[in-house]
């Protein structure tokens, strides 16, 4: 048998950039291993290092003109890392700068070999504490991407004077992935692609419009917060807020015009790959279904494994419920559970982690390389 491996905590505190150079300073090889990462995959796409370097300097004045002090963070990460501020940059813009380098550079369109595909092929839920066993609300997600991930990935606790505190679990180098903060406020994200994508102009990074979401006081604000965000491409998230007993959430599934929503049925709600609002289905045209049709029946498959267990008198859902619906291989490797598979540009594709998150309780608990071993590890805000 061998010894479980988990993500690193980092805790860091203080400015923005004090908190930035001690999230540097704590894992300097794996903020290495995300550059070496990015900087491969963004080569293999035929861009050479300068070109790499102009992108990340792009961007530099649309994340000031977002918020100053998440430039001023990255400014610390990189201190603290060793590494050009352009590599940090480069990390938090990784979706923008993969799969929209094209129109960056002002091209007519989009790479056609390579759809925005921003998490791979993610799948999140939520179970409303009507249904939990716990009698809290359930916010759970697998993050289906680059196998190396495994090793780049950390749990970043952030104590924060001028704000709510967050746990995040995120890539080390980049402000934000998926978490919940001190109001209860949870976030999770899924990939999603539509015929817009990258085609009017700056936006606002992912990784930057979760982190202002991560530090809503309510899920009201959460909503405002993507609304207010003008947004390169599609993508969906599933925002929460959980009170003690109570909570609500809502998965918004975002186009660069447009914001859908649904809400959770029978107290659930499930969402992976592909457009779920009938009115989205109708408006956008969605290049990269065909890549990952899996996404369909991912999502059918969550959602049933839970409603078997409601459709139980006096059911209700436990963690050991999730954790198994997360951990469906049917189809494997294209699963809800993603076992490593080749994908696009000589990568490998895998669930790097399996995420549950108990916000009104203020714990979180993380499965490094689940297709291995389901070993979670408790981390607390």
């Amino acid at each position: 048998m061998t010894t479980p491996q988990y993500f690193p905590l980092v805790d860091v505190s203080g400015t923005p950039h004090a908190r930035g150079v001690q999230h540097g300073r704590a894992v300097p090889e794996r903020v290495a291993g995300g550059v070496a990462l990015y900087r491969a995959q963004l080569g293999r796409r035929g861009l050479d290092d300068a070109t790499i370097r102009r992108l990340a300097q792009s961007m530099v004045p649309l994340i000031e003109a977002y918020d100053a002090s998440y430039l001023e963070e990255m400014r610390g990460i990189a201190e603290g890392a060793g590494v050009p501020l352009e590599d940090i940059v480069m990390i938090n813009c990784r979706t923008e700068m993969l799969f929209g380098y094209a129109d960056m550079k002002r091209a007519a369109e989009p790479a056609a070999d390579s759809p925005s595909s921003e998490d791979g092929d993610c799948t999140g839920l939520l179970v409303l504490p009507a249904r939990s066993a716990t009698g809290r609300l359930m916010h759970a997600h697998n993050w289906d991407w680059r196998q190396e991930c495994v090793d780049t990935g950390i749990v970043l606790r952030i104590r924060n004077a001028g704000g709510p505190d967050m746990l995040t679990f995120t890539e080390a180098g980049a402000l934000a992935r998926h978490g919940f903060n001190s109001h209860g406020v949870s976030l999770t994200g899924n990939s999603l692609t539509c015929h817009e994508d990258f085609q009017h102009g700056a936006g606002v990074p992912l990784v930057l419009l979760r982190r202002r979401v991560l530090e809503a006081a309510n899920l009201a604000q959460a909503m405002k917060t993507i609304w207010a965000s003008k947004r390169y491409c599609a993508n969906n998230m599933i925002l929460a807020q959980a009170t003690g007993n109570d909570g609500s959430g809502i998965s918004l599934e975002t186009s660069p015009g447009e914001i859908f929503w649904t809400l959770p049925e029978n107290d659930l709600l499930v969402h992976a790959n592909h457009w779920m609002s009938p009115s989205a289905v109708i408006k956008l045209r969605d290049p990269g279904l065909p890549q990952r049709p899996d996404s369909i029946y991912r999502q059918h498959r969550v959602e049933n494994a839970l409603g078997r267990v409601i459709s139980q008198p006096e059911g209700s859902i436990d963690w050991t419920h999730v954790k198994a619906a997360l951990a469906d291989e049917f189809g494997k490797p294209d699963g809800v559970l993603r076992t490593p598979k080749p994908a696009d540009f000589s990568s490998i594709s895998a669930t790097v982690a399996t995420t549950l998150m108990d916000a009104a309780n203020r714990v979180m608990w993380v499965a490094r390389k689940p297709y291995e071993a389901r070993n979670f590890q408790e981390y607390t805000l």
